[in-house]
Parts: C-alpha cells; structure tokens; sequence
C-alpha cells in the first residue's frame, strides 16, 4: 500500500474499527476478515456501554475515549494553529526557565557558551516530536500504540512502563519548580505542599474533559506567561546586573557544555513518547509538512526564549551577591523574586509571579493526559480502566513525589532531564531505523489491525536495540552518582555523552537484528 492507498482506505478503516476495538485479543491467530457483522453489531452493543466513570465524563461532554483507533468521522481537528500553540503554551512555563539557568549555575559556562549550547542542543531535541507528530493524523493511533509498528509490540511495552515513571517526573519537577515561586510570595505564607496541592487541581480539572479542551486551554494560557516574562526582560535590563561572562575553553568546559546540552535535549525532546497523542484528530489526508513545521516552530521558539532568559537572568547572580543567595537559598523561586521584587515592582511584582507559578498547569496536562495513553497500553487488562482514572491516580503519585523533592530541586532537575534524555534517545533510534532503514519512510502501516499481533513486529529486534541503547548510555553517562568510562574521561569533572552513544548502540543493535526477525518470525 502506497500513499495514495493510505488516504483511500478509510472505508477499510470504518468496517475493521469495530471489530478491532474489542474482538483482537492475545490470540496471535486472530483474523480480522474472518469477523462477521454479527460480531460487529455485538461490538458495537459492548462500545455503548460505559463504565460508571466515563458516563459521567460523557454527560459533562469529556473524552471518553482511551487508546482506540480515531476513526475518519472523529478526526475534526484541522487547526495548525492549535497543534502548534499546544507546545507554545507547555514550554512557555518556569521549567523552561529554570533549566536555562543551569547553564549558568550548575556547569559555570558564559552566557553565549550557554545559548549556544541551547539552540543546538534543544534543536536535536524538537525535531523528533515535531516528526512524529505526523503520524497521529496519518495513522488514527496514539503514540504508545503506533509504536508497535515502528519496533515491535514487546518493546512498546517496555517504553509504556518507562513513560508512566517519566510522566510523573516531568509532572514532579514541574510543580517543585512553580512551588517554588508560590512559595517566595508573602514571605512563604503558601507553603509547599499547599502550593504542590494547586497545582495538582489544576491540572486535573483540565486533563479530565480531554483532547479538546486540553487544546482549548494550551491555545490561551501562554499569554498571561508572555507577558510576565516580558515584564522579567524590563526589570532584568534596568537592574544592571547582567553579564557576559568569561568565554573558557578546555577539556573541563567541553564536559560541562556536554552535560549541559544532554540537560536541554531532555527537556526539549521530552513531549516524544506522546507526540501523536496532541494530532491524532487531526484529518488523516492533513498536510504533514505544514503539521510538521507547525509543531517545530510551536516547540522550538518558546523553549529558545524562556531557557535563553533564564540564562540571561541567572547571569545576576554573578554579579550581584544577593541574587546569589537568594538562588542559593530558594532556587528558580529565590531568582525571580530578586528580578521582580526586590528592589523592584515589589507587590505588582508578586501578583506576576503568582501568575507565572499557575504557568506549570500547561506544561503539566500533556503528561497527565497521556500517562493514562501509556497505562492503558501496557496491557489489555489497564485498558479496561478508564482513562480519567489513570490520570487523577497519576496526579496524586507526582504529589507524593514533588513535596519532598522539592526541597533538592536543582540536583532533581539535571539528573531526571539527562535520564529523560536517554531512554528518549533510544526510542528515537529505533523508530528511526524500522521507519526510514527498514520500511523506506512509507507509511504503508495496516494501523486498523493495530490489535492484530500479525500485522506489527513481535519486538525482538527491538528489545535487543533497546539493550545495546541501554549499554551505550552507561557507558556515556556522567552524573553524580555514577559516570560511565567514557563520560569521565572528558575534562575534570567529566561530561555526558550517554544519550549520543545510546542512540548510536541502539542504532547498530537494532539494525543487525532487524533482519533476522523479519526472515525467522515474518513480521
């Protein structure tokens, strides 16, 4: 099947639905064109009858649906703008901001060595997400799903457990971060787990109703950000403490500028393991470069300006000796406090911070939206509990995990945005290898059989790639508490190769063995 065939087979799609939704089990001899329209009404029958919670999430016109094929009549999404502002309004937030500034406190590199730094490293990063966003129209599939395709149903499985701990680390490092700042308002009359628990509901009042109100909400929410980081440019300017910094070379700054860059890889390839979730409604005849630069400009642009002001800023504390301590003492929340409020806007000043704190919300409700996608993926079992469910359990876990990390949050930050990085880089290798080595970048993909065991790989070859991607990463990482022998070998603190060599083992693994799975298991 060809291109032209992909768009063509809708009334393919609509007959097979149906039956694929319910009737495809474990049973590796299922057959699709054996279903007749009995069962299909018998489907059809089971569908309508909700669980007690997503009849309820019905009458208040959520999304009921969890991991299901979108069908042709679903897919009525057409907005280029609304699947490019959904990444504009989640990047645009503190955590994006504080990670900038790492490159300054943390790796002790210059302001231009940081944004240079950041322009090529997050670029390696947007690219990937931005791809795989076009398979969501093409394919009706969310991304944990459409993954069988691309390497396997094993190793789908894998990464759907792996992404439920990453949901709810993004989840916990987002809300330590904005707690922060809640935290420095009126002295810390809120205190942490107060302002965690705000978050919280935040999040869960708008992931509940779904895929369309979670875009409703992204559309909008970046403006007030918008503007209170304008307001954190001015007084940033008019303070008079920024710096260049000094340019050094070396081995040691080579290390650093490496464990920085695997910093913002992380967090700007982070959205890849739920990419189709956010364009799945989208028409399946959609104009996949426009969705494709669409997505790259809506992740790529707020992430240059929020890390590159976050670096900008924390150059103060170079400079000034009680914006260092107040770095020091309350972290990403101590830094804007001393741009905004100290010897500055002063109560305006902390009405903008208290706005900018609410910022976590956007960049919250795409991992709790999809941590329900990834729970339900993992087995047919979790599939029967509703979506909902999945994502009001996910908020309560990150919860428990965010109030007492909060209080480590810069050593939290750099070591879970380089662990992000480097199962990220793994599974971009392997989908990269099945996509463009093995299936020639066709997406003649059967996705209507996507529970039909027959129509994917089993996830041999995969789950040895995903082993080697494992190796290289330990072989490159440098972190505090472990460096691989290759990461220390760079300058004198060491620097973090793990995510480039877990990629490129990853790569070498998948693709010897590729080929014996397709001779000897035939799919």
């Amino acid at each position: 099947m060809n291109h032209s065939d992909l768009e063509g087979s809708s009334k393919k799609v609509e007959e097979d639905y149906a039956v694929t939704t319910k009737k495809a089990s474990s049973d590796d001899s299922y057959d699709l064109e054996e279903k007749g329209i009995d069962d299909l009404h018998e489907t059809t029958v089971k569908e309508s009858k909700l669980n007690i919670i997503d009849r309820i999430a019905a009458k208040l016109n959520a999304e009921t649906k969890g991991i299901d094929l979108i069908t042709d009549e679903e897919k009525t999404d057409n907005s280029l703008w609304g699947a490019a502002s959904m990444w504009l309004s989640a990047n645009l937030v503190i955590a994006t901001y504080a990670l900038g500034a790492l490159g300054i406190t943390v790796f002790g590199l210059s302001f231009w060595q940081s944004v240079l730094v950041i322009i090529f490293f997050s670029f390696m990063g947007v690219v990937p997400v931005a791809w795989l966003s076009i398979f969501g129209p093409k394919m009706g599939l969310r991304q944990m799903v459409l993954s069988k395709f691309l390497f396997g149903d094993i190793t789908m499985r894998i990464f759907s457990v792996i992404n439920l701990v990453a949901c709810v680390g993004w989840g916990a490092v987002n809300i330590m971060s904005s707690a922060q700042l809640l935290n420095m308002v009126n002295n810390g009359a809120v205190p942490p787990w107060a302002a965690c628990l705000v978050f919280i509901g935040g999040t869960i009042m708008v992931t509940f109703f779904g895929y369309h109100v979670i875009h409703l909400y992204e559309k909008w929410s970046f403006i007030p950000n918008a503007a209170v980081f304008i307001a954190i440019i001015c007084r940033m300017a008019m303070s008079g403490n920024f710096t260049w910094g000094d340019m050094k070379g070396g081995p040691t700054t080579a290390g650093n500028v490496l464990s920085f860059g695997g910093a913002v890889y992380g967090f700007a390839t982070g959205w890849t393991t739920y990419a189709s979730d956010y364009t799945v409604y989208q028409p399946r005849n959609a104009n996949s470069t426009k969705i494709f630069f669409a997505i790259l400009a809506g992740l790529w642009t707020p992430i240059l300006f929020t890390m590159i002001l976050g670096t900008a800023c924390a150059t103060g504390t170079l400079s000034n000796t009680r914006w260092a301590e107040l770095y020091k003492t309350k972290s990403v929340g101590g830094l804007v406090y001393a741009v905004l409020v100290e010897d500055s806007l002063h109560g305006f000043g902390q009405f903008l911070m208290v706005v900018l704190s609410l910022s976590t919300i956007a960049n919250n409700i795409p991992n709790m939206y999809s941590i329900a996608l990834s729970a339900q993926a993992i087995h047919p079992i979790f599939e029967k509990v509703p979506r909902i469910f999945w994502t009001i359990f996910a908020n309560f876990v990150t919860l428990a995990i965010a109030i007492p990390g909060y209080y480590s949050f810069e050593e939290v930050m750099d070591n879970f945005m380089n662990l992000i990085g480097y199962y990220l880089a793994i599974y971009q290798s392997l989908f990269a290898s099945e996509h463009f080595v093995w299936n020639h970048n066709k997406f003649n993909y059967e996705y209507w059989r996507y529970k039909d065991r027959k129509a994917y790989p089993l996830g041999l070859a995969g789950t040895f790639g995903f082993c080697c991607g494992i190796a290289g990463v330990v072989i490159g990482m440098n972190q505090v508490w472990f460096s691989g022998p290759v990461g220390r070998l760079i300058g004198d603190n060491g620097g973090d190769v793990g995510f480039e060599l877990g990629f490129a083992f990853a790569f070498v693994g998948y693709n010897a063995t590729r080929g014996f799975e397709k001779k000897y298991i035939g799919r």
